[in-house]
């Protein structure tokens, strides 16, 4: 076995070694100008090409240039050449949700780009609550697609991140979401795009987009699919839940694009809606970007749904809904003929293009010389970086979550613990550990190698995949537990279970993976873990409740360098810090909930139980935050409000305050002046060094408002073993402690306000000051 180590190694350095060392001998010609070339004396001196003019008259100039005909071939993600303007074709879509992907047409591997750095899928590197990490991976990641750009393998529009509510634990594209808390994936959305984008000023370094807009958590279940579903959706919801990481996206992340979804919203195509597009992203929101389709989702809404009569009825539905740009043919094929039949102005389409253009403009693509761009000296060197490659292990690490740990059987020692029987399907695994959208890595370290570095190893796959069909296996597994110090099982799930287009239809794990964890449990000579690898919750209770399994890891997607962060924390290198970022139920939860049921509140006289641990009172497998650590944290409060007066802006308010529902509208009172400052001593109580995830919940009065919690607030905080540290948590009472009525009105409660930290438990009174109101 150490023989299979040292080569593994060697191998593994090599690559790297080639990668990084031979990439400088690739002859990398530089791309040519998008447009405005300096060499062109036709369009060098053309408005639209002059830096110095404001970017709106720029656009409007270009725009003023074209034909119908040209114009229309611009709504497309393929958008056409225009060699009389000197302008080049430009392919819109392309991917980078944890990393470039080669997903979507504008991104090629190749050449002097292999490969780019796959950090883990996005519900692992959620899983970190770490804003910082976020935001500093999507600036890695727009490096690199940049360099790419320079190279002329990448586009510079990337329709990443998804920021859809994990709602449902089958949901096959939970992975690609932060999880379940609109909190957290508002925050997570916010830091993504800011890395990704780098504004500078109104320049961008890429533009992101947020997805899928709006209500889309459903692929393809008991026979309903994403291209029929009608999302029937109350304004509750839609304001408290769905629509919250959008908001997010657009007003603190400033994102450049938003894309509508294939499914309805009450009986109305995202993309087809001008209340979602118009009125909320573009008018509420104040989109400074443009709007794109779902890919054949204008399409879809006439051939699948029969929205409308004709193509022609389609494609002006979406355009004067607020659609500026179609992934696929459908709006190039009939805006024509929707402006011949009157349907549709061809100032609906100025109106788009002029969106779309001055996204580009923004990026640098009509400036000209790509030399004067600012990220034009990115390239090969700057993909696959060891400072990259870092990252990605240490957002690997980040992202672990211990389960359970009975009777400290982690962290293990590689002096007691000198060989390791490694088990499972994913236990040498690869591409799995990417996860969806994901492009070709850098380099892998499995499981099996990571643990190779600590421990002398006995590798037993037990099952062909994770399919697990037959026991043929489980014996040789079983042999190879009985012979070592250790056993980690790595088990779980991959793409053929949990997908696009493929919903989960169960919770447990599949096929025999159950019956061959609880015989290697039994054969283990020292102590067993279990590695689990997925997207989604698992009911692993039998593993939870057995005493011969003595931790639980859940590692999601963790990226190239996953095998080695599980090791990491195996070995105890690394302290886990990771928490859940979404409930994981039992399998029983299912019978109750079909996924076609939008509703996140309980409905006690149908028998519904209401989704999310802010809604769901039942029993749970692991609740969401849920992580241990190899140390203990305790926490006290140094500093906390007990009551606050909110000021009252209106009359109506006061009426309001005097009713049953003792809730007043945030927009009647002065949400500027309220914020509370929350400080907490967190003191590392162990003897190991760790780094403590704070999470602040608020519940609010009970009553009609009543929910069960929701997170307000997170912090990292590392602690050496008995320091202490005071973390200061800002409240925006407005937006930390209102809820959203039956109408989607967001009110304050009047009454006692309870925060939720760790196991302490803090009240605020909050009260109406009628004084303040002026008449």
């Amino acid at each position: 076995m150490a023989y299979t180590y040292h080569t593994l190694s060697f191998f593994g350095c090599c690559f790297f070694f080639f990668f990084i060392v031979c990439i400088p001998f690739y002859t990398v010609e530089s791309r040519a100008p998008f447009a405005c070339d300096p060499s062109n004396e036709l369009t060098r001196s053309l408005k639209f090409c002059r830096v110095n003019v404001p970017i709106h008259v720029r656009v409007r100039d270009l725009i003023g240039r074209l034909t119908l005909q040209e114009k229309i071939r611009l709504l497309v993600n393929n958008a056409i050449a225009i060699p009389r303007l000197g302008i080049q074709g430009y392919e819109w879509w392309s991917e980078a949700l944890h990393g470039v992907s080669n997903v979507g047409p504008g991104v090629k591997f190749g050449g002097a780009f292999p490969g780019a750095t796959s950090f883990p899928q996005v519900i692992t590197t959620a899983a970190s609550f770490n804003e910082s990490l976020w935001e500093q991976i999507g600036r890695v990641v727009s490096d690199e697609a940049r360099a790419m750009y320079n190279g002329g393998l990448a586009g510079l529009t990337y329709w990443s991140p998804n920021v859809n509510i994990f709602r449902d634990p089958r949901w096959g594209r939970g992975q690609e979401t932060a999880g379940e808390d609109p909190v957290l994936a508002g925050k997570y959305a916010a830091s993504y795009v800011r890395g990704l984008q780098s504004m500078t000023g109104n320049r961008l370094k890429v533009a992101a987009c947020c997805k899928h807009y709006t209500a889309y958590d459903l692929d393809n279940w008991n026979g309903v699919d994403r291209y029929h579903f009608n999302a029937m959706v109350s304004k509750q919801d839609l304001e408290d839940t769905y629509d919250v990481p959008f908001k997010a996206c657009v007003m603190e992340g400033k994102v450049a694009s938003v894309m509508c979804s294939y499914n309805q919203v009450n009986g109305k195509p995202t993309c087809a809606d001008p209340i979602l597009l118009k009125n909320t992203i573009r008018g509420e929101w104040r989109l400074s970007g443009y709007i794109v389709s779902d890919c054949d989702s204008v399409g879809v809404l006439y051939d699948n749904q029969h929205y409308t009569s004709t193509p022609e009825e389609a494609a002006a539905a979406t355009i004067k809904a607020g659609l500026d740009l179609d992934c696929g043919p459908f709006l190039a094929i009939h805006a024509q003929n929707a402006i011949n039949k009157g349907l549709l102005g061809e100032e609906d389409v100025n109106l788009a293009l002029a969106n779309t253009i001055t996204v580009q403009m923004r990026l640098g693509m009509f400036d000209g010389d790509p030399s004067a761009h600012p990220y034009d000296n990115l390239g090969p060197r700057d993909v696959c970086t060891p400072d990259h490659q870092q990252l990605a292990l240490e957002a690997a690490r980040q992202g672990i979550v211990l389960l359970k740990n009975r009777g400290r059987a982690l962290p293990l020692s590689p002096t007691r613990h000198r060989s390791v029987a490694v088990i499972g399907p994913n236990s040498d695994v690869t591409v799995t550990m990417i996860g969806n959208y994901a492009g070709i890595a850098c380099g892998y370290t499995t499981p099996l190698q990571g643990i190779s570095r600590y421990a002398k190893t006995i590798h037993q796959s037990g099952c062909a995949d994770v399919a697990c069909i037959g026991n043929q296996q489980f014996g040789a597994a079983e042999a190879a537990a009985r012979q070592a110090d250790a056993t980690v099982l790595v088990m779980g799930l991959d793409q053929s279970i949990e997908a696009e287009f493929r919903d989960r239809v169960g919770l447990l794990l599949p096929g025999n993976q159950q019956e061959l964890v609880s015989r290697v449990a039994r054969a283990s000579r020292g102590p067993t873990i279990l590695v689990l690898m997925s997207g989604g919750p698992i009911d692993v209770s039998f593993a939870k409740n057995d005493p011969r399994i003595g931790a639980i890891l859940w590692v999601g997607y963790p990226g190239q360098a996953g095998g080695a962060a599980i090791a990491d924390v195996l070995f105890g290198t690394t302290n886990p810090e990771g928490k859940l970022p979404m409930t994981w139920y039992p399998q029983t939860y299912l019978d109750k909930v079909p996924m076609t049921n939008m509703g996140m509140r309980p409905d006690p006289s149908r028998g519904y139980p209401g989704r999310t641990y802010r809604f769901y009172n039942g029993p749970v497998v692991f609740p969401f935050g849920h992580g241990l650590s190899y140390t203990s944290f305790s926490h006290s409060l140094s500093q906390a409000p007990k009551q606050l007066s909110l000021p009252i802006t209106s009359l109506q308010a006061i009426k309001n305050t005097t009713t049953s529902s003792k809730a007043i509208r945030v927009t009647h009172t002065n949400c500027d002046a309220l914020s509370l400052g929350l400080q907490i001593d967190v003191k590392n109580t162990g003897i190991m060094d760790g780094t403590h995830t704070l999470l602040v919940f608020s519940s609010p009065p009970a009553g009609k408002w009543s929910f069960n919690k929701q997170l307000i607030g997170f912090e990292k905080i590392h602690l050496v073993a008995g320091s202490q540290k005071e973390v200061k948590i800002n409240i925006h009472v407005c937006k930390h402690l209102s809820v959203v009525d039956q109408f989607g009105i967001r009110r304050i409660p009047i009454g006692e306000h309870d925060l939720h930290i760790g196991d302490l438990k803090h009240s605020i009174s909050l009260q109406g000051n009628l004084e303040e109101i002026k008449y």
